[in-house]
């Protein structure tokens, strides 16, 4: 039994009271949750539902949670329940009905873990988003396993995800980027403005060999030649390095195509008819001050040029237009004063904000080597790269290590701890599990033991307290799914695979698996091999929204 289904059973108890009783059955919610208690001796799953009702039908809460108690107590399954308290139900259930998860998980495979709370919900997510003057530093990686992981999160709980990387190839950076490029090839210094590093020369030399005729042109010439090149070059490394780590987007949208296409005239008449525009000083002003923004905003300035921000505003539509229920954008830490006139434009499109957009910002992270911050990159010079990182601890270990915190705190990642294979590595310890697993499995397999057919399948055998554990932890996984893709924090599963490969250690110490010698395979055996099996399906499935593997050797 799941905790969902045993969470209907607790809604159909409630129904067949509030049947017998008379009571208004309007009260009763459409759906109920049960939680682990913190203290295993109360029970395996508590349920509050008789405290929230009690109060709405004027029943006290321990009289309403007796006759719940009665009714549930008859359910196949359960083995017992208990008032605690005012009102809580205390509930467990018999070891036949907790096993039978096990086969429940085989069974479903990739798809255990999967729900619905989101369904219907059509999601852009943003992130990365950096412009191709540079490979993509540190910061910039966060959210690429950040976003990576909350993109496999969304459509996990259902909803339906486009993933989204916005750039610039135009505008004061590229004009930087090309200036340095142009010095880079005459043997220049970069100018003061201008952008440093390996990557600088190496870029402006396949430039010059794509087009050897560069440096005689005119430096206008040129450096128009170094912009479109060098901007096409890097782009192309950028998306190389991104797919290398496992993220690739759905959306590569260029900011020039919201100018070429005439999306901001389009979004200032838009805006317009919703009353938010207003001239002065020569220029076009939104008012964003009506819906909370601390002034109100210029669209287009005096000399008739575009502002960034005209830019943001036609984007929004652009995404909202192409259908998007909601936008999320992830921003570094440096962006917090977005979030107040970004929430203010979307009202002034006539959205709710707190429907229509989501604005996260992640914190700063720096790379640690023997206690100490590494602070330059072997070929960017002042910041550290994806490639750093990922030459640093490996891919599986930088994606788990950037998404296993909260992204609203910064980050220190020590490389000597990441690369370690010991428990004290957080990656190491949750893979081991999955390897172990896997080994089980093969090992099983020579001495004969399978799990056989499902129906021969002993779930009730599965009563040592250590299989007890192990089931609930592993009947958490699609709530920490749901939890996880609703808050937007993916470092949930994180944790919770840590707390599972505790509880799979503690399993695989105290009840033996395999048969010694010459012993003679039980139903025992096959019921914790489903086991097993099971805990292998959800290490798998929960490395799988993070976007690290699951080895079946290590």
């Amino acid at each position: 039994m799941t905790p969902a289904e045993l969470a209907e059973a607790v809604l159909a108890a409630a129904h067949a009271v509030f049947a017998d009783r008379g009571l208004d059955r309007s009260a009763l919610p459409e759906q109920t949750t049960v939680e682990r208690p913190r203290n295993p001796d109360h029970g395996d799953y508590a349920s509050t539902l008789a405290l929230q009702l009690s109060k709405k039908v004027g029943v006290p809460p321990r009289e309403l949670a007796g006759d719940l108690a009665a009714k549930l107590g008859s359910t196949p399954g359960i083995k017992s329940v208990e008032i605690a308290g005012p009102g809580f139900l205390n509930i467990r259930l018999d070891a036949a009905a907790a096993g039978q998860l096990a086969r429940t998980i085989v069974t479903a495979g990739e798809e255990y873990g999967r729900g619905d709370v989101l369904a219907g919900l059509k999601i852009n997510l943003e992130f990365v988003s950096a412009n191709p003057t540079g490979p993509v530093h540190i910061g910039g990686v966060r959210w690429a396993a950040v976003g990576d992981a909350l993109s496999r999160l969304l459509r996990a709980a259902g909803a339906d995800v486009g993933t989204e990387y916005y750039f610039n190839d135009a505008g004061s950076q590229i004009d930087r980027f090309a200036r340095s490029l142009l010095a880079a090839a005459k043997g220049e210094p970069a100018p003061e403005d201008g952008y440093g590093g390996a990557y600088i020369a190496e870029i402006a030399n396949e430039v010059t060999a794509r087009r050897p005729e560069v440096l005689s042109l005119d430096e206008d010439a040129a450096q128009e030649v170094f912009r479109v090149e060098g901007v096409e070059l890097m782009f192309a490394e950028i998306k190389s390095s991104l797919r290398d780590f496992g993220v690739e987007f759905d959306t590569y949208f260029n900011e020039k195509d919201l100018h070429d296409r005439g999306e901001l005239e389009h979004a200032l008449n838009r805006l317009r008819e919703q009353g938010h525009i207003f001239e002065a000083d020569g220029a076009t002003w939104l008012r964003t001050t009506d819906f909370g923004d601390d002034k109100d905003r210029v669209l287009r300035k005096s000399n008739g040029e575009w502002t960034y921000f005209a830019a943001d505003c036609a984007y929004y539509l652009d995404k909202r237009e192409r259908g998007f229920d909601r936008v999320v954008i992830m921003l570094g830490a440096d962006h917090h004063g977005y979030i107040g006139r970004m929430k203010a434009m979307s009202a002034c499109f006539g959205d709710d904000p707190a429907q229509n957009l989501e604005i996260l910002i992640g914190q700063l992270v720096n790379l640690v080597r023997d206690g100490a911050p590494v602070r330059m990159s072997k070929r960017a010079g002042t910041v550290i790269t994806l490639e750093d990182l990922v030459d640093a601890i490996g891919v599986d270990a930088s994606r788990y290590a950037l998404a296993r915190y909260s992204s609203d705190s910064p980050i220190d990642i020590d490389i000597e701890l990441w690369t370690r294979a010991t428990r004290d590595n957080p990656v190491y310890y949750v893979q081991y599990v999955a390897a172990r697993t896997a080994s089980v499995g093969r090992n099983a397999a020579e001495v004969g033991l399978t799990r056989g057919d499902v129906d021969a399948f002993r779930p009730e055998l599965l009563d040592h307290d250590k299989e007890n554990e192990l089931l609930k932890a592993l009947a958490e996984f699609p709530a920490v799914v749901a939890a996880a893709a609703e808050l937007r924090e993916p470092h949930r599963v994180a944790r919770y695979l840590e707390d599972l490969a505790g509880a799979y250690h503690r399993f695989y110490d105290n009840c033996r698996i395999l048969p010694r010698g010459d012993e003679e395979v039980t139903d025992l055996h096959r019921a914790r091999l489903w086991l097993n099996d099971a805990t292998r399906v959800v290490i798998a499935n929960g490395l799988r929204l993070l976007g690290v593997s699951a080895p079946e050797r290590m």
